[in-house]
């Protein structure tokens, strides 16, 4: 009897429905309203939402006003139905933070970026998220001798290890990026990452998120590094879409390039038990600039939909032939039955 298999949830954040502004044009479309963008989860098909803290309440209110939005918020949200997956610091757009957050040179600013993400850390709280994500924007430099990497290495530590104290019963959840907007990051891998959540005072609330764009960027397999995370039991959430080469960060439609690479992500998945334990599969999706505003939500239905077609033709692999092919080393023959079932054809 094969064991029961994951119902997956799915969620996004309300930045994946965009006006299409990017840094070559200004916007190609209306901003949808906020309370419109939260309807459309359910209406997607969707289970939960990512949030920023400053997608949940402006980042410069008291806190008594901030609690006050954030329940606002919160009964909006049990009225739909959903859930905040991840809630995370937006770090990198405050003038303070030009020269990095944890990292700055300048010792008010690194005390700026501590006390907004321990406030994040309380938002979450209010909201009901243990997952807190640190993507660290521009922790890094344009050039060698800007900072020390080592010292840089040491204060992500030390940030990282202030949001644990802060809150004893977040989890937090780093995201590597090996560039844009820095040209250099200080913890540009999915390794990197992985390594300092066991520098940190709690390893065990310290893991991972993974994004399939950042890790392809780092010319890495989005697969092997998520494979790497469930290993060691640190793949938390991920953030799935597609990616047309060593680029700027696109944010392609899940499967939309390269559809082999995104069955393997799947396979992975699938294979190791992710959502078992309640994570969820994030999608961080933009659509395309030239998109009409009365159709920019498709590029989030069609990934959704994209993960569960592959999610069948991984289901429908025989693995016991896949065994018997491994064994064997027949991997020409494994390739094909791939291939083959990816195409919709009998092995």
């Amino acid at each position: 009897m094969k064991p029961s298999q994951t119902t997956y949830r799915f969620s996004f954040g309300p930045w994946n429905i965009s006006t299409g502004a990017d840094p070559f044009g200004p916007a190609a479309r209306p901003e949808m309203e906020y309370a419109r963008k939260l309807k459309a989860y359910k209406e997607l098909g969707f289970d939960a939402v990512q949030f920023h803290d400053d997608d949940v309440v402006p980042a410069d209110l008291d806190w008594p006003s901030t609690q006050k939005r954030v329940a606002e918020v919160k009964k909006i949200l049990d009225g739909e139905g959903l859930f905040v997956e991840i809630i995370a610091p937006r770090l990198w757009e405050d003038p303070r933070t030009v020269d990095g957050a944890f990292t700055s040179n300048n010792p008010a600013d690194r005390q700026y970026a501590i006390d907004r993400a321990k406030r994040t850390a309380d938002i979450g709280r209010e909201i009901g998220c243990k997952n807190y994500v640190l993507w660290l924007a521009r922790e890094g430099t344009y050039i060698r001798e800007a900072k020390c990497a080592k010292t840089g290495v040491a204060r992500i530590v030390d940030a990282w290890n202030a949001i644990l104290e802060h809150d004893s019963e977040i989890r937090v959840l780093g995201e590597a990026k090996p560039n844009e907007p820095m040209d250099q990051a200080y913890l540009p891998t999915v390794g990197h990452m992985m390594a300092v959540t066991y520098k940190t005072i709690d390893p065990a609330r310290s893991g991972v998120l993974i994004e399939s764009a950042h890790s392809i960027l780092a010319g890495l397999d989005p697969a092997d590094d998520m494979a790497f995370a469930l290993y060691h039991g640190k793949l938390w959430s991920v953030h799935l879409n597609d990616q047309n080469g060593l680029k700027y960060d696109q944010d392609k439609v899940f499967g939309s390039v390269d559809l082999r690479r995104a069955f393997n992500t799947v396979w992975v998945l699938e294979k190791n038990g992710y959502g078992q334990n309640g994570e969820a599969v994030g999608l961080d999706v933009k659509a395309m600039r030239t998109t009409s505003f009365e159709e920019s939500m498709f590029h989030l239905s069609h990934s959704k939909a994209m993960f569960l077609r592959l999610l069948d033709v991984v289901r429908g692999v025989d693995e016991a032939r896949v065994e018997e092919l491994r064994k064997n080393r027949q991997y020409e023959q494994l390739e094909m039955l791939i291939l083959n079932a990816l195409m919709g054809k009998a092995s």
